[in-house]
């Protein structure tokens, strides 16, 4: 794989059992760039212990003042140096591709599942932990997938030089041969302990990034209520724990590093030692004591990515566990067996709500997070079933009940065509950077042009607002560009324009969460009148809890305890249902007592909605 290849045309199904085990795929699915990285690794290795062989040569030669043969060793350093500038120019170049291949690949996954989930991620994974694997995590796995081609040259290479060294020298190659296991694993026991002090000093400064950003967020109000200096207090004992436990676990790799200087030097000194009474005696040549020295001198070099690997191991672990922790996620628990968007009812057998084929429903929950749940379920996000405390986690394997519609599960349809059936718009809607045309050309059916979505959502300020805003477009709106996350308009501004980038799809079944709650009351009556207009024979369930809206739908259920307790007009449950009354009105207990005699009296003078809108 070439990293002008780039994408991965599909990035693959990844072994999401673990973090070591995802570590492991990656690194078999890239198996032709670690050979490439590994051979490449090997010449440089190799040709740079050949140097010590040619040195010990060239002073033999010298001894025996014999001059061919210094010639002949001159031109084997020359040889040899070419082969170590292309050996490591090419590993460098082989190991960098598979560092980027790797974090390409882990970013597709990434994408796709997010793709997959849609919002239910977020609601299942914490939106910083998704930024953090994506960003620096993403970084780390990609380096130790780029540091095990070449851990795995180095290894390889050791072996090959002390088997050469004693078959060159069994008296000393023996030595250098049997301390090399001994030097290479002598840190082994530490590494755990490593592991863990490092994991600690992520855990703090994560915390403590946290804390700074929710400083952060709200120090306008902190400020205002005079707590300020409590959340810098709190960030400054959180910052300096994080100080504390970097010392920690810096003390440890470098006590790690110590002993790699140290137990080579030891043998270094046992080898000259040794070596030098070898040649007193003569028992060996001065140019032969010369070629193992070099030779184990520059073994500490190979020995160094046994240290590079443990501490890439160390980070890339738990990045790689945050990593599965996302990527295990699923919509479906059962083979996709529908390709086409079926027609018909929408209907949550789970609470028993039905969306009714071609008319506006709107869902009152008292609870906002059960309303985001539900919301999910209808757009086909059906999650696991949540053990209970003391029970076993293969108890709460089975998926509850996917959503039906026209009898179809949500789950069995292809992921297209779910998306192409049911569209579900968060209560917080992103707005992506560029202009307003490019932002309505999503995939559609092609019935709701864009003009007519942008004035069922009431779109005629935001329309003029960017018309004024335009410098280089001659004032059309159209062609404005709306910056990230929509941050030049006011929240209803962009609660509206991404109404009407739903509204422009036109799926089968649209899912709204509180789509009106950032507008006035006069704007939000007129979007569920356009709504309703433009969505005729469609569809439409709406999360809402405003008279205004509730008034103009054509079913109102009311959800409570994660089931459907009511069903009717908004006026009828006004009338007759007290928990719907006190929803919507906002009413204490005490007061819905106080008021039930004259509550059918005030529902029949209500009035319109123009009626409402005036007293509004």
């Amino acid at each position: 794989m070439h990293i002008r290849d780039l994408p991965y045309s599909d990035p693959g199904d990844p072994d999401v059992r673990s973090g070591p085990r995802f570590l492991l795929w990656l690194g078999r699915n890239q198996i032709r760039g670690q050979l490439k990285s590994m051979a490449w690794g090997l010449l440089h290795q190799c040709s740079i212990a050949g140097l010590p062989l040619a040195v010990g040569f060239a002073v033999q030669s010298v001894v025996d003042r014999s001059g061919g043969r210094l010639a002949l060793a001159g031109g084997m350093i020359a040889v040899l140096g070419v082969l170590i500038a292309v050996g490591d120019t090419m590993l460098h170049r082989t190991a960098v591709t598979n560092w980027i291949t790797a974090a390409a690949r882990v970013q597709q996954l990434l994408a796709r599942k997010t793709a997959e989930l849609g919002s239910a991620l977020t609601r299942r994974v914490a939106a910083g932990e998704v930024v953090a694997v994506s960003t620096g995590d993403v970084e780390k796995i990609g380096w130790f997938v780029e540091a095990l081609s070449r851990f795995a040259a180095a290894a390889a290479a050791l072996v090959i030089i002390c088997v050469g060294l004693v078959l060159y020298l069994p008296s000393l190659g023996v030595l250098v041969a049997l301390a090399m296991p001994l030097l290479a694993l002598a840190v082994l026991p530490l590494l755990p302990r490593a592991t863990r002090r490092a994991d600690v000093q992520r855990e703090k400064a994560g915390k403590a990034t946290e804390l700074a950003s929710d400083t952060v967020a709200g120090l306008r109000v902190l400020r205002g209520i005079g707590g300020e200096e409590l959340f810098l207090g709190r960030y400054r004992r959180a910052s300096q724990e994080v100080r504390r436990a970097a010392v920690r676990s810096a003390r440890m790799w470098s006590l790690i590093s110590a002993i790699q200087v140290l137990l080579p030097g030891v043998l270094l000194i046992s080898l000259v030692t040794y070596g030098a009474s070898l040649a007193r005696d003569g028992k060996i040549d001065v140019g032969q004591l010369v070629t193992v020295y070099s030779a184990a001198t520059l073994l500490l070099f190979p020995l160094r990515h046994f240290e590079e690997i443990a501490m890439a191991y160390s980070f890339s672990r738990p990045s790689a566990q945050r990593a599965v922790r996302v990527l295990s996620l699923s919509r479906v628990a059962r083979p996709s067996t529908i390709d086409a968007a079926p027609t018909g009812d929408l209907y949550d057998p789970v609470t028993g709500l039905l969306a009714q084929e071609g008319l506006f429903t709107a869902v009152v929950c008292g609870d906002p997070d059960e309303a985001g749940r539900l919301a999910d379920r209808l757009g086909g996000h059906a999650q696991p079933a949540v053990a209970k405390e003391g029970e076993a986690e293969e108890a709460a394997a089975p998926e509850v009940p996917s959503v039906l519609l026209g009898g179809v599960p949500l789950d069995e349809l292809e992921l297209d065509a779910a998306r192409t059936a049911v569209l579900v718009q968060d209560k917080d809607p992103v707005l992506l950077s560029g202009t307003l045309r490019e932002l309505l050309d999503v995939p559609s059916s092609g019935r709701v042009a864009a003009v007519d979505a942008l004035a069922a959502a009431q779109c005629g300020d935001v329309l003029d607002a960017l018309a004024q805003a335009s410098v280089d477009t001659e004032g059309d709106p159209m062609s404005t560009r709306v910056t990230e996350r929509g941050r030049s308009l006011s929240g209803g501004q962009r609660q509206r324009l991404a109404l009407a980038r739903s509204l422009v799809t036109d799926p089968e079944a649209l899912v709204l969460d509180e789509p009106t709650s950032a507008v006035d009351s006069h704007t939000e009556a007129r979007v569920a009148e356009g709504v309703k207009a433009l969505r005729k024979d469609r569809t439409t369930v709406a999360f809402a809890s405003s008279p205004l809206l509730l008034d103009l739908a054509d079913r109102v259920a009311l959800v409570h305890g994660g089931t459907v307790v009511a069903v009717g007009t908004h006026r009828e449950l006004l009338r007759d249902e007290p928990l719907y009354r006190a929803v919507v009105t906002r009413e204490t207990e005490d007061e819905i007592a106080a008021s039930g005699p004259d509550m059918n009296e005030d529902i029949d003078t209500i009035g319109t909605i123009e009626e409402i809108e005036e007293r509004a």
